[in-house]
């Protein structure tokens, strides 16, 4: 995938998950999907795991994620996203500022793998992690 390709389904893919719409998310992945984040312990494989750690997130969080600066990745398969986001908990409290990075493998227009790295400690400021 070409460099305003990818930038492009990278933009419609944080456009799903600023939705909070579950549906929408999966929409993006793969149906035999691997999905890590600091807060999975571990790898969540596959939509209906992805779906119901997504139902948990959404539920829990408000977040907004914005496209910082992608590297493809040389054969086009995918590519590394840096990315700043806006978490706040659903019941109430501080509102973290994140940054962070994202690795995607791509199957078609699909995500196969997503692992995403930020601190941790950056939601230290009261708010118990996400998922």
């Amino acid at each position: 995938m070409e460099k305003e390709a990818l930038g492009a389904r990278a933009a419609a893919v944080l456009e799903a998950w600023n939705s909070h719409e579950v549906d929408r998310v999966l929409a993006c992945y793969t149906e035999d999907c691997v999905y890590r984040d600091p807060n999975t312990r571990g790898a969540v494989v596959g939509r209906d795991a992805l779906r119901r750690y997504l139902t948990r997130l959404f539920r829990d969080w408000r977040m907004h994620w914005s496209l910082r600066e992608l590297f493809p990745f040389e054969d086009g398969a995918g590519g590394a996203f840096l990315w700043d986001a806006r978490l706040t908990p659903a019941a109430g409290g501080d509102t973290a500022a994140v940054s962070g990075m994202d690795l995607v493998t791509l199957r078609g227009d699909k995500l196969s793998r997503n692992e995403v790295y930020f601190d941790r400690m950056s939601l230290a400021g009261g708010a118990s992690s996400p998922g």
